[in-house]
């Protein structure tokens, strides 16, 4: 069970009794005042670990090996999208180099990003944060959009030719201040270059030691299996949560029986399932949720029977939505790896936590029961974005 340390709730703050254990005596009770409008009970845990200048890690979290491809990670990693990019105004630069090396500071060893992201801008940033401890972390950044490599315009649609590949390589290699990318992968399978010339072009980037690893991003089975057979595909980057799970009926088999890992992304629904978004909430208009079906008002009416669901189990764990959410992610596979995004230093340790809370069998299949009986309102993305999902 993680070590909650306090649990607030309209109802009124509940403290809980720290564990009698190293980590136990480390946390700080911090009192947290609630904000739904709506009387919906709403839950955090901030739990502060302790924090080290010298370039090592402090408190250690266990790691995870993405499928048979020996790539080991810590077994929550940080997704950097939001950094820059996708939920509203931009958040300050020189405010997310800490949250980033507190990450480090944490345990934490996977950080994901991508060259479209800015575009450019959240490589650039990520570099820069992880420059003191490059060698002790793994790096994934994704390739995939036709971008201009050398002025960063988003010229429209896909490109996953070769000869650009290789040029948008070079490009990550220099904003990250890296020799090497830890994790390349195609960011949406481009249906004008055959999946063999992608993972051609990438195995060619392995053998000189510009990249590790490759891997997909919401790719089908046919083309992972295409892939596969060029490059072994170390992990699959898709959505997946308790509101999204149609990867279970074919593309969790096909990376088990590959050797796959998974990677998810918005693994806490892009904030829904936090608890601190219900019916009432609206979006700025940068904000991609803003034009997300599944974020309509009649949609979250419906879909707030699965934020329901985890505050139920978070109150018998003593912990958060959240940290159920991704527990339960991690209780899926042993080669599943969540990368929750946050640009709040609460936030970080409160997902960081997850990888200590224990779900029993009964949990689980008190969630399962409960989750069956909840269908899920609305895309989860918009028409356009949709289309690029599962080729």
């Amino acid at each position: 069970m993680h070590p909650a340390t306090a649990v607030s709730s309209r109802h009124g703050m509940r403290n809980v009794k720290l564990p009698s254990t190293d980590m136990g005596r480390r946390l700080r009770a911090t009192r947290v005042t609630p904000t739904s409008r709506t009387g919906r009970p709403l839950f955090r845990v901030l739990v502060t670990g302790r924090r080290r200048a010298d370039g090592v890690t402090g408190d250690a979290m266990r790691k995870r090996t993405l499928g048979r491809s020996g790539l080991e990670v810590s077994t929550i990693g940080l997704g950097c999208m939001g950094m820059t990019d996708a939920f509203g105004q931009r958040p300050d630069r020189a405010a997310m180099i800490p949250i980033i090396r507190a990450a480090f500071e944490r345990g934490v060893t996977f950080f994901d990003t991508a060259e479209n992201y800015g575009p450019f801008a959240n490589e650039e940033l990520l570099g820069e944060a992880v420059a003191p401890f490059r060698d002790q972390v793994v790096i994934a950044t994704k390739f995939g959009w036709n971008i201009d490599p050398a002025t960063g315009q988003r010229l429209g649609g896909l490109n996953s030719r070769p000869e650009h590949i290789k040029v948008a390589a070079e490009g990550m290699l220099r904003r990250l201040g890296s020799d090497r990318i830890d994790l390349l992968y195609q960011h949406r399978v481009d249906p004008d270059v055959p999946m063999e010339d992608v993972a051609g072009a990438v195995q060619a980037l392995i053998r000189q030691g510009k990249v590790r690893h490759f891997g997909l991003s919401e790719a089908s089975v046919s083309s992972i299996r295409r892939a596969h057979a060029v490059q072994s595909v170390t992990a699959l980057q898709s959505e997946y949560s308790l509101w999204t799970r149609e990867l279970e009926a074919e593309i969790l088999p096909t990376l088990e029986e590959l050797g796959i890992g998974l990677v998810p992304y918005s693994p806490l629904g892009k904030g829904f399932l936090t608890g601190m978004i219900d019916a009432t909430t609206t979006f700025a208009a940068t904000d991609l949720r803003g034009r997300i079906p599944r974020f309509a008002p009649e949609a979250l009416t419906v879909n707030l029977g699965l934020v329901d669901l985890l505050a139920r189990i978070a109150q018998r764990k003593r912990t958060t939505p959240a940290q159920i959410a991704l527990a339960w992610l991690l209780a899926q596979k042993p080669w599943i790896v969540p990368i929750p995004g946050t640009t709040k230093l609460a936030r970080l340790e409160e997902n960081i936590g997850a990888a200590s809370v224990e779900l029993t069998t009964d949990d689980l299949q008190d969630i399962e029961r409960t989750a069956a009986t909840i269908t899920v309102q609305g895309e989860r993305y918009p028409e356009e974005l949709m289309k690029l999902s599962g080729r």
